[in-house]
């Protein structure tokens, strides 16, 4: 994506850019895909997840693809900046990490089936990467606004990372799951991009293990 996107370090909130108190660009009003409102509020009943996983456009169209999710979309969150734009977050200036917002029903699917999605399709010991894409902003990251989903998520975490282990795999999960904070939408050029641009970029690669859901049940 934008080749000068090196920075791997977190900014300080003194360091990070001021932002602005409102979107430099209109927001669409529905999903490419779905035709779904994009902007809340959304059906009563619904949860909402946001995931981290490298650039944004191969991991929304992985989420809108899956039965019991009713709408994502992209942006930035886990910074400091207020309405960043896309090129302030890749100068790893804002602190943000590249997320997709994903409102799913519970009653036609679950978190976990999201966090075996989430694991098996990138490569969550990385760090400050994901493949070739280098920055902050492709962290993986997990933001949750429910205590128990939260709890879920960070012991998803411990039991992928445990398969990584026996796997062979010898570098630590990086991932970070933590209390959502505030959702930056993205500009509307990032909205489901890969389904107008269905040949685009997508730098999607995960570890080749399985998630062992059966062990996160156990645990349970």
């Amino acid at each position: 994506m934008w080749p000068f996107a090196k920075k791997t370090e977190l900014p300080t909130p003194e360091e990070a850019l001021p932002g602005r108190d409102a979107y430099a660009f209109p927001l669409p009003e529905r999903h490419l895909v779905s035709g779904r409102p994009l902007l809340p509020p959304h059906p009563e009943g619904l949860r909402v997840a946001h995931f981290g996983m490298g650039c944004f456009w191969g991991a929304e169209r992985l989420f809108w693809r899956q039965p019991g999710v009713w709408v994502t979309a992209v942006g930035y969150m886990g910074g400091f900046t207020p309405h960043p734009t896309y090129e302030e977050v890749c100068t790893g200036l804002t602190g943000h990490a590249e997320v997709v917002r994903v409102v799913w029903d519970p009653r036609e699917t679950s978190l976990v089936r999201l966090l075996r999605l989430f694991f098996e399709n990138h490569d969550p010991t990385q760090g400050m990467r994901q493949g070739n894409d280098v920055g902050i902003q492709y962290r993986s990251v997990v933001f949750l606004d429910d205590r128990a989903e939260l709890e879920l998520a960070r012991r998803a975490r411990d039991v992928y990372a445990e398969a990584l282990r026996r796997a062979g795999w010898r570098r630590p999960v990086t991932t970070e799951v933590a209390p959502a904070g505030p959702f930056w939408y993205a500009e509307p050029g990032h909205q489901q991009y890969l389904a107008r641009h269905p040949h685009g970029y997508c730098g999607l690669r995960g570890t080749g293990v399985a998630f062992p859901e059966e062990e996160l049940a156990a645990g349970a």
